[in-house]
């Protein structure tokens, strides 16, 4: 089997209302995706989806006439590219689309079969006032889900702490918490200040009292000595990486102590192969492996069919955040959007690949050149 061609359908989603994402100083008014299409000889197509891959076309000689199932020489040459270029790692997903279908098995087979579902948690994505947020806890406990994540401005902790105590107070013990403070990185052009050790410290030792699961993103990513001193001082579990390069930055975080959580996102840190040697690396060092998945449908099906192969968990990601972000914004390009299953897992798709099904109207209608 050889590449013959691979495509980026370029498309976006006008936002109407905008939606006020909790980590952008400026409110989302069109949400962009990209499909990438590889293209084999025998007829066998794989999609993948999560970065831009803006610039990509420059380095499309690298993979065209190859064979599509040597993925680890694709993962190295992404790699490469990666130093100079972008996150291209829906190329990747794409492959192990591929891979699955020619094997006829669900990419979570490929990785290891572990599991069939993943317990998901509704992570939310905006910044409201802490009735609201009780309510949103409240509407996703009904909705199945058994954990919740909620955004903290650094700028204004005390509002974030009242939301996480009107949701505590709300749901009791029937629903976890999760805190996301979001200082592993920043949107371009993002450049306030960010909270120290000692004032993450004093809000982390509040969070704990409140039952809080793990914080997440509490410093800025490169300070390994910051986290693991949080996590001795306080007690709570630490969460980042969804951002990293390379897996080199995972590893060293882990055999720091500064990570209890471990999160890069497949589709626009490390990739998928790259994923797994981590989730297997923390799985052994007894740490969480749970990934970001805040891009769309097809990219949370990918980090989904990663961390179901491993084993990984308790919980993964699943982007919901009503009225302003829903399934139907979130995965707008897909025929059949991602959702829970029962009790409030997300099910690997029986169909081989990653399982997506493409909205072909939808693509041509948002198309962008």
């Amino acid at each position: 089997m050889k590449i013959t061609a691979i495509r980026l359908d370029r498309m976006r989603l006008p936002l109407d209302p905008p939606f006020p994402a909790a980590w952008d100083p400026v409110p989302r008014r069109d949400f962009d995706a990209t499909l990438v299409r590889v293209q084999t000889d025998e007829g066998v197509t794989g999609y993948g989806s999560g970065d831009t891959m803006a610039g990509f076309a420059a380095y499309e000689g690298l993979f065209l006439g190859r064979d599509p199932g040597q993925i680890a020489r694709h993962v190295r040459t992404l790699e490469t590219i990666g130093f100079h270029a972008s996150r291209y790692w829906p190329l990747e997903a794409a492959l192990w689309d591929i891979a699955g279908k020619a094997a006829g098995l669900p990419v979570a087979a490929l990785f290891g079969g572990a599991e069939t579902k993943i317990p998901a948690y509704a992570s939310f994505g905006a910044d409201i006032g802490p009735a609201q947020r009780a309510d949103a806890v409240l509407a996703a406990r009904e909705a199945g889900f058994r954990a919740v994540k909620i955004r903290i401005d650094r700028g204004d902790t005390a509002a974030g702490l009242a939301a996480v105590r009107a949701a505590r107070a709300a749901a009791g013990d029937q629903v976890e918490i999760i805190v996301d403070l979001n200082q592993g990185w920043r949107m371009p052009g993002d450049i306030s200040p960010a909270l120290d050790v000692a004032a993450v410290s004093a809000l982390a030792s509040e969070l704990r009292d409140l039952g809080v699961l793990w914080l997440e993103e509490p410093l800025p990513a490169g300070d390994t000595a910051g986290m693991r001193m949080l996590r001795e001082r306080t007690g709570i579990r630490v969460a980042g990486g969804e951002m990293a390069r390379t897996p080199a930055e995972l590893l060293d975080a882990i055999g720091a102590g500064a990570l209890d959580v471990v999160q890069p996102d497949a589709v626009l840190a490390v990739g998928m192969l790259r994923a797994r040697t981590v989730a297997e690396y923390a799985l052994l060092r007894h740490r969480w492996f749970t990934p970001h998945t805040w891009t769309n449908g097809l990219g949370l099906l990918a980090n989904l069919h990663v961390v179901a192969g491993v084993g990984g968990g308790p919980y993964l990601e699943f982007p919901l955040d009503p009225p302003g972000w829903t399934v139907e914004r979130r995965d707008f390009f897909l025929a059949e959007p991602v959702q829970i299953g029962p009790g409030g897992c997300l099910c690997v798709p029986d169909r081989p690949g990653l399982g997506a099904v493409i909205d072909e109207d939808a693509v041509r209608h948002w198309a962008v050149s």
